[in-house]
């Protein structure tokens, strides 16, 4: 027996040593990743003693190795321990294979408590269907090594924790306490290990579990007995009916073995004055058997910080669901709903309910804070369905529905009864819990300190005799800490709201309450009090509410600085005016008739920066005008985010080229995964993309391939070619790439026409372009090409450059293709000085300067020069030094300076016909009196603030963009 577990050590040591050496790690590098010391990894990989289980687990995760595996072999390798005499006969197998499907029939299922639906079957879904893993907050292996808690840089107690999935924290692990909030998903956990392990398919680290027969004990059930049950009375206490077909000695064989697997609920709800005596319960249990698993779940403040760890347990934390769990967890829950349904039509509703309330729970800020746990996410989706795509009239009922839950239901339903020695109603609760909520509003903070929420209470239990029977502010403030769901003790000595939005909800409340309507308009401007002022709104009465709006308004009329956002917060209010004096709601819908819908990039700039309040107001995309249904794209991009998403996401289909490159223009200010599939994917005339991290270039794979990608950053040329189709591909941009050193990859894309080329610091030789189907080529500042090398592209049609030339310039530029187009940039402007020699490229039809240059008459000898564009340094001035050039019949000014005339554009080019005249930046007033004697010219101006002398034109011969508002 020894011999075969030296045997069994020396597998687990030289599998560790195999898989360092696979990995290519040195023994720094492996303890680093591990977070271990040099003397445990060293002593796991060469020592005669057996690894911890915590130091296993460490360096399984740091070698990307299966956990369970590993700790598999490490028990085998433990010492021998007392196998008991009794053996497991048929009657006990024909048992156990009953009871592991009444495990997967009775915990299959999961449940809302507390809520309220007009059919109560639909508060009831599969387990598979429904089931999101979790993430969990671990901590790492050096502070497990250390007993728990791990110093951090100050030298305080630490906060140096991993996060991982559910399976992967979990891996291997034989003693957990699970921390988590009232409807974190603590339960539900449970639920799953119980089931995979009854089913023996759980996988990865927890693997090792599958030949465990598991034991769910709620322990408010095993409290009411009297007594905590002893491992043959398991089955009775936990409720399940075949405990008298149950095996003598059948339990206790399991636990001796270590093939049990003890799921134990709710440390919380044990009430306080038995949790010493239910902690003596577990320590002796545990004594008695070593080797089962026990996975144990709490809410944070039920017991204090290591309440287990002279038993060896890690505490382990349940995050709150990210954005993209909340879209997993409403596809899973509305799959699971269809599971119940038998119709066509109803799994068609279910499907397109879910599709809506993605949309709603992102569009909805407040709604997308509330549903970041299992519990009220859940609640959400089953009153959605209940009420048929509409969740209750107005957020406001959602809020109600969900503190009834939390703060009454949900404890009364399960039969809980004062775990803490006393007994709030759901309307005392509300009202200790407002006091809290409007300090921290009020001092604008986002916890308090114990002292100050215990003295808040304090003041007002003498209103409050029922409670102040039962026991004084410290009792009472513990008490809403274990029980409501709503506050929490993130360190020893200060409480916070779990949700910003019920704090809000509160707050508001209380304000009201107090007759604080000044106050709220006071702070109207910080967007910290933006929720408030609008569930104060909600709250108030039609007096109230009306005199709170005018307040709002009023205070806007007087104060430019924040004049937009005031205007745009009394609209964004009007939602939860249910009832509203209408001479009211007109006077704040006048206020916004000048700012919704946008119309151009500078009004989007402005909207978006008064916050995300602006994005429950924005139109669209019926009823807009092209250049509106552009701006609200364009406001919903700069903000960015899950709400802005779901704006971006109604103009999806739009077939407007504008809209479609405000699309494309947006995907960085989003997750680039839940952008590309529903925005992108369903744009018709996507055309262009940028790409600048992996993220955005595994979503790019997704979307059907693309014409051009702009890749900025150090992609390799496969990483490109994964993501582009070489029939198809027609447009790259390559920006700030040290890595590519040549293009000889682009040889199979026939049907490439453009490449452009910034900071590409060693691709130096084009030559590789010499045969391909590239027509146009733009070398930008930072490129390192060898000029010479573009005598071979004698293809090219356009040609962009900036960069330095020889003051020869354009003269001994070695371009010997016969190009259509030519681009100059300001460096190349500025190093060159004239345009001698352009007339090299007689077949020029359109010319870009965007920097000053002298000596520009040679354009008169350019017979086909039709366009002409002056941007930047290249004003309207350098007309001065053209002569009469009549050839050149459209013209394009970015940067109007005050002085300039327009004179010069009848002097010099008498058969204009189009002028786009670009007032971004620079000079916005434009006299268009100078051009009177060309009455048949189109003039489009952009951003253009004050214009005089169009009288002189016809009215359609005008556009401004963005148009004037009356």
């Amino acid at each position: 027996m020894e011999a075969d577990d030296g045997v069994t050590l020396d597998e687990l040591k030289g599998l560790l040593r195999r898989l360092r050496s696979k990995q290519r790690l040195s023994m720094t590098a492996l303890e680093r990743r591990a977070g271990l010391g040099h003397t445990t990894v060293s002593q796991a990989l060469n020592g005669p003693s057996i690894p911890s289980e915590a130091t296993v687990i460490a360096l399984g995760q740091a070698l990307r190795a299966e956990t369970g595996v590993l700790l598999e072999l490490r028990e085998r390798a433990a010492p021998p321990v007392y196998v008991p005499a009794r053996q497991s006969s048929g009657e006990d197998d024909r048992f156990e294979n009953r009871y592991r499907q009444y495990v997967q029939q009775r915990h299959g299922r999961l449940s809302v408590v507390g809520l309220d639906l007009s059919r109560p079957e639909r508060a009831c879904w599969p387990l598979d269907a429904a089931y999101l893993s979790l993430e969990l907050a671990v901590p790492s292996a050096n502070m497990e090594a250390a007993g728990g808690v791990d110093p951090g840089p100050d030298g305080g107690s630490g906060a140096r924790v991993r996060v991982e999935r559910a399976e992967q924290a979990l891996g291997g692990r034989r003693r957990t306490l699970v921390r988590g909030l009232a409807g974190s998903g603590k339960t539900t956990l449970l639920q799953w290990l119980a089931v995979g392990a009854a089913r023996r398919d759980l996988t990865g680290g927890m693997s090792h579990l599958n030949g465990c027969i598991p034991f769910v004990l709620p322990l408010r059930s095993l409290v009411r007995r009297g007594e905590l049950p002893t491992p043959d009375q398991y089955l009775s206490a936990a409720g399940c009916h075949l405990h008298t077909a149950q095996p003598p000695g059948w339990a206790d064989d399991l636990l001796d073995s270590g093939r049990a697997l003890l799921l134990i609920d709710g440390l919380d709800e044990v009430p306080q004055g038995q949790r010493a005596h239910t902690r003596r319960w577990l320590n002796e249990l545990l004594a008695a058997y070593p080797r089962a698993t026990c996975l144990i779940t709490t809410r944070p403040s039920a017991v204090p910080e290591g309440w287990l760890a002279d038993a060896d347990f890690t505490e382990a934390s349940v995050r709150p669901m990210s954005s993209r769990d909340v879209g997993v967890f409403v596809t899973r829950w509305h799959t699971a709903a269809a599971g119940n349904v038998t119709t066509a039509q109803e799994r068609d509703h279910l499907s397109a309910l879910q599709e809506a309330l993605k949309d709603t729970v992102r569009a909805q800020r407040d709604l997308a804070h509330l549903a970041t746990t299992p519990l009220l996410c859940a609640l959400v989706c089953a009153l959605h369905r209940d009420r048929r795509g509409h969740l209750p009239h107005g957020r406001m009922e959602l809020y109600e529905a969900a503190l009834s839950m939390l703060l009454h239901r949900r404890d009364t339903e399960r039969d809980i009864h004062a775990p803490e020695g006393l007994t709030l109603t759901e309307h005392h609760s509300i009202q200790l819990l407002q006091r809290l909520a409007y300090w921290l509003i009020r001092n604008g903070q986002t916890e308090l300190d114990h002292d100050t929420a215990r003295a808040l209470i304090a003041d007002a239990l003498p209103s409050m005799p029922h409670i102040a029977e039962q026991a004084d502010a410290d009792a009472v403030l513990m008490h809403l800490l274990a029980r409501s769901g709503l506050i929490r003790q993130p360190t020893a000595d200060t409480i916070d709201f779990v949700h910003r939005t019920f704090q809000d909800y509160l707050g508001a409340k209380a304000a009201l309450e107090s007759r604080d309507i000044p106050l709220l308009v006071k702070n109207a401007h910080d967007d910290q009090w933006e929720d408030v002022l609008r569930m104060a709104v909600a709250h108030a009465r039609p007096d109230e509410r009306a005199r709170l709006l005018c307040r709002l308004i009023s205070r806007g009329d007087r104060t430019p600085k924040h004049r937009s956002r005031l205007y745009l917060l009394a609209m964004a209010c009007l939602e939860h005016a249910t009832e509203l004096d209408p001479a009211v709601r007109r006077e704040v819908e006048a206020r916004t008739a000048a700012l919704l819908p946008p119309r151009g990039f500078d009004e989007a700039r402005e909207l978006s920066a008064v916050g995300p309040v602006i994005l429950d107001l924005l139109p669209g995309p019926d009823g807009l005008e092209d250049d509106e249904a552009e701006a609200v794209v364009r406001t919903a991009g700069l903000i960015g985010g899950d709400a802005a998403l779901t704006v971006a996401k109604r103009f999806r289909n739009s077939e407007k080229d504008n809209v479609a490159w405000a699309l494309q223009a947006a995907w960085d200010r989003f997750d680039p995964h839940d952008y590309a599939s529903e925005v992108l994917s369903h744009v018709p005339n996507l055309r262009m993309l940028t790409v600048s991290t992996p993220e955005q270039l595994a979503a790019l794979r997704t979307l059907p391939s693309l014409p051009g990608v702009s890749f900025d950053g150090p992609f390799t040329h496969k990483e490109m070619a994964s993501v582009i189709d070489p029939g198809m591909f027609q447009q790259l941009m390559l920006r700030d790439n040290p890595v590519l050193q040549q293009l000889a990859f682009l040889q199979p894309y026939t049907a490439l026409e453009r490449v452009s080329l910034t900071g590409c610091s060693n691709i130096e030789d084009l030559t590789d372009l010499a045969n391909s189907t590239v027509k146009d080529l733009q070398l930008w500042t930072g490129s390192s090409v060898r000029l010479e090398s573009l005598k071979e592209l004698t293809g090219l049609t356009f040609f962009g450059i900036d960069q330095e030339l020889p003051r020869c310039g354009l003269e001994t530029l070695p371009v010997t293709a016969d190009l259509t187009t030519l681009f100059l940039g300001s460096t190349t402007c500025r190093s060159i000085g004239t345009l001698r020699g352009i007339t090299r490229w007689p077949n020029l039809t359109s010319l870009n300067l965007c920097g000053p240059v002298k000596e520009i008459s040679d354009l008169k000898a350019l017979p086909h020069l039709d366009l002409l564009i002056l941007q930047g340094e290249a004003g309207l001035s350098l007309l001065e030094h053209l002569t009469i050039t009549p050839q050149i019949t459209r013209l394009t000014v970015t940067n109007l300076q005050r002085g300039d005339s327009l004179a010069l554009v009848a002097t010099a080019l008498p058969q204009l016909k189009e002028l786009n005249i670009h007032c971004f930046t620079g000079h916005r007033s434009i006299d268009l009196t100078p051009l009177r004697s060309m009455p048949d010219l189109i003039i489009r101006l952009y951003g253009a603030v004050e214009v005089t002398g169009a009288e002189h034109f016809p009215a359609n011969a005008i556009t401004r963009t963005p148009r004037p508002r009356n």
